[in-house]
């Protein structure tokens, strides 16, 4: 058996690797709990949707996304929200930015027909 993070070579028996301390599917199969919290195994206890993240991620989409990479193996609910956050803050901005060019065309062009702009 290889380890899963390292890479190791080890016994078929072995818990936990001895190179980086990573427990193996032999320390599941014995009936410890993968939500543990401990960052291998799932999310931690205290893991709860957040409003308050998921406006710092529209607000700061880059935080939003930092954080969503920090979070995603311990804290995934948090991590979802700051994500969401960032996500909706990007794509609001990339629609309001396509809205106003469409705008300041359409002025452009009415102001061209109606023989407004000189040159």
């Amino acid at each position: 058996m290889f380890c899963k993070n390292c890479g190791s070579q080890l016994d078929d028996r072995a818990v936990i690797c001895p190179h980086c301390g990573v427990p193996t599917d032999n320390y599941y199969a014995n009936g410890n709990n993968r939500n543990c919290g401990n960052g291998y195994g799932g999310p931690a206890a205290d893991d709860a949707p957040s409003a308050g993240f998921a406006v710092l991620g529209f607000f700061f989409p880059i935080v939003g996304l930092i954080l969503y990479l920090v979070w995603q193996q311990t804290y995934p609910l948090r991590a979802r929200s700051a994500g969401k956050g960032a996500l909706i803050s990007v794509i609001v901005s990339v629609s309001l930015s396509v809205v106003i060019v469409i705008i300041a065309f359409c002025v452009a062009g009415f102001a061209y027909a109606a023989g407004n702009v000189y040159y």
